[in-house]
């Protein structure tokens, strides 16, 4: 059964604060997630499990091109899964000491350097991935690029969510392996355009339900998992993709939970 909802936020100066623009401008969904303590979601109710029948496994989207987060369920693939997750290196979290969102590059840049997928192709980062994961997709009169309605089913919710743009942070983007998270286990060392790559790729980026993004925080695995059971395995695949794509290490604690998921 397909849930539907609609929720509309009002704007307000805490939420503007909160995500890092001004007002109610539509120039951004999501940034990070706030700083704040994250709720710790690793005990949550499964849900209903929303399909558009377009979704795709994490495993076949080695890339992040193609749509949403399907459930790993074969135990072949939990065990392609597990071998995956064997890879990631680990470490303890650095400090926070200088993190902040702007050494990540601009909000939805259309530049990143390193070549990542949608780059350099006219339309901002978020509208990438808005088209990526919408339904019934509608753009702004005269734009190619900027979505003004659509439908997502929320991998982490397991919910339908009808969008529309005046009421743009019922929908985030998430970053999978948060910058700030980033930062602490080795981001600050980079240069400033590999930042702007893991910012702005859509392997490490999935459009959700405004409220499990701002949940989340910069919590790794361990202390925060989608509430969609189901798709637990496969959001825990895509944080190792990231992490071996980027060279980016995991505490021990959020690859012990992540191998967890996937029966590991």
């Amino acid at each position: 059964m397909r849930i539907r909802t609609t929720r509309a936020l009002a704007c307000t100066a805490v939420l503007a604060a909160t995500l890092g623009v001004a007002g109610c401008k539509d120039t951004t969904i999501s940034v990070d997630g706030p700083s704040g303590g994250p709720t710790d979601s690793a005990s949550a109710g499964s849900g209903p499990v929303a399909s558009n029948g377009r979704a795709v496994s994490p495993l076949d989207n080695p890339d992040g091109t193609r749509t949403g987060l399907a459930a790993i369920t074969s135990a072949a693939d939990k065990a392609k899964a597990v071998a995956l997750i064997k890879k990631v290196a680990t470490k303890g979290r650095g400090p926070k000491t200088g993190y902040s969102r702007d050494e990540f590059g601009s909000a939805w840049i259309d530049s990143a350097p390193g070549g990542v997928a949608f780059s350099h192709n006219g339309c901002g980062t978020r509208d990438d991935l808005l088209k990526r994961d919408g339904d019934d997709v509608r753009y702004r009169s005269g734009s190619k690029c900027v979505v003004s309605t659509m439908k997502l089913d929320d991998p982490y919710t397991g919910k339908v969510i009808d969008w529309t743009k005046t009421h743009a942070t019922t929908i985030q983007i998430d970053h999978v392996m948060p910058l700030s998270y980033d930062w602490q286990m080795g981001a600050a060392h980079w240069t400033k355009g590999k930042r702007e790559d893991i910012a702005n790729d859509p392997l490490n980026l999935i459009p959700v339900d405004g409220s499990m993004n701002e949940s989340k925080g910069d919590s790794g695995p361990a202390s925060w998992l989608p509430p969609n059971k189901q798709i637990r395995c496969s959001y825990s695949v895509r944080v190792a993709q990231v992490s071996l794509k980027y060279d980016l290490p995991v505490t021990s604690a959020d690859k012990d939970m992540m191998l967890r998921q996937c029966g590991g």
